[in-house]
């Protein structure tokens, strides 16, 4: 469509979308996107700041980051930088973020089970193991994430699952883990999630979208 191959629209699931307006980012900020991937919600995220933000899109995996760059080029958003990062070694190779961020955004690897709906094959593919190892990725994710907000600032977890111990149950050990960190309410539009813990849980049957757990956690001043 022309519109598209103007910039003008990107096509994203609602509860994406949901994400990246829930992170309440504004102009003048400087915010992380700590598991970019492909950049749909960067870009989502830069629009919504009216590409006034500056905006680091970060990523292990360099076939999908590298996907970003023409997408920003032809959405018009020219204040994003991406990082490709090696995997154990993501606090050093962002440590001139530490402490600067407003807003990070952390969308954590998972099981997709909040995809099933349209990817049912994904639910045969998902062993105790893989689950286990997708609970410590994201447990290791959330505390890089961390040490990069500011004081006072922003971080939005979410994950695309319905499964209670990769949503609640990481933010809740989360919590515990970081005393003067608390939990946003109020962040999404009225009639949208369930109340999951501290968090939100969209689902395909309550909101029309993916499933999708999100928290948004504010920083200890």
């Amino acid at each position: 469509h022309p519109a598209y191959a103007e910039g003008r629209f990107e096509v994203q699931d609602a509860a994406s979308q949901y994400a990246s307006a829930a992170l309440d980012a504004a102009p003048g900020q400087a915010i992380v996107d700590l598991c970019a991937g492909g950049g749909g919600k960067t870009l989502a995220i830069a629009s919504s700041t009216g590409d006034d933000a500056d905006i680091l899109a970060c990523d292990t995996n360099r076939a999908r980051l590298q996907q970003l760059p023409p997408r920003a080029e032809r959405a018009g958003a020219t204040r994003i930088e991406t990082r490709l990062l090696n995997p154990g070694q993501e606090p050093a190779m962002l440590a001139d973020w530490r402490g600067r961020a407003a807003r990070v955004f952390v969308d954590a690897p998972c099981s997709g089970s909040g995809t099933w709906r349209r990817s049912p094959e994904l639910r045969w593919r998902l062993t105790p193991a893989r689950l286990d190892r997708h609970l410590a990725d994201q447990a290791k994710l959330i505390d890089i994430g961390a040490d990069l907000v500011a004081p006072g600032g922003k971080l939005l977890y979410a994950v695309c699952s319905v499964i209670a111990r990769e949503g609640r149950a990481q933010v809740d050990d989360f919590l515990n883990r970081n005393p003067g960190w608390t939990a946003d309410a109020g962040y999404l539009p009225e009639g949208i999630g369930r109340p999951a813990g501290v968090g939100f849980l969209l689902t395909p049957a309550t909101d029309g979208c993916d499933g999708f757990f999100l928290a948004r956690l504010t920083s200890p001043c």
